[in-house]
């Protein structure tokens, strides 16, 4: 037998044994998925698990602004993207509040962004700036 035509026959061998195999019970398709399930937690849920995590709320108003500034003094060009400076000083809290390692290499990471370039020297005084502003006590 030519290869050609063995390779075809054991192709069409397989894709039969494929869909030969659905047992035509669809038990999966009864279980959320879990973007669907995500969604459905309330703000309060949430909230808990971020805090759970050791990541403080979203903060607005002054305590935003203070956020920022502490950041602009120890590293200005991250908070040239204020919402990004905002959303990695909250994670970067996870981290800090989890004993977590390589602490400066973290925030040299979280705060790089875009045309923004942190070192760990930066990330050593960012993860400094945000422990004594007390901004990841949750």
């Amino acid at each position: 037998m030519p290869r050609h035509i063995t390779i075809a026959a054991i192709a069409a061998a397989c894709l039969f044994a494929l869909t030969a195999c659905d047992s035509g019970d669809d038990k999966a398709d009864d279980k959320p998925s879990p973007s669907a399930t995500a969604s459905e937690l309330t703000q309060k849920q949430k909230d808990e698990i971020s805090k759970a995590a050791g990541i403080p709320p979203k903060p607005t108003g002054a305590k935003r602004q203070q956020l920022l500034d502490a950041l602009a003094a120890v590293a200005p060009d991250v908070v040239r993207y204020e919402d990004k400076a905002v959303d990695a000083a909250r994670n970067q809290c996870s981290s800090i509040n989890g004993n977590g390692g390589k602490l400066d290499w973290a925030a040299a990471m979280r705060f790089t962004y875009k045309d923004v370039k942190t070192t760990e020297a930066q990330g050593a005084k960012i993860n400094d700036a945000l422990k004594k502003s007390g901004f990841c006590k949750v």
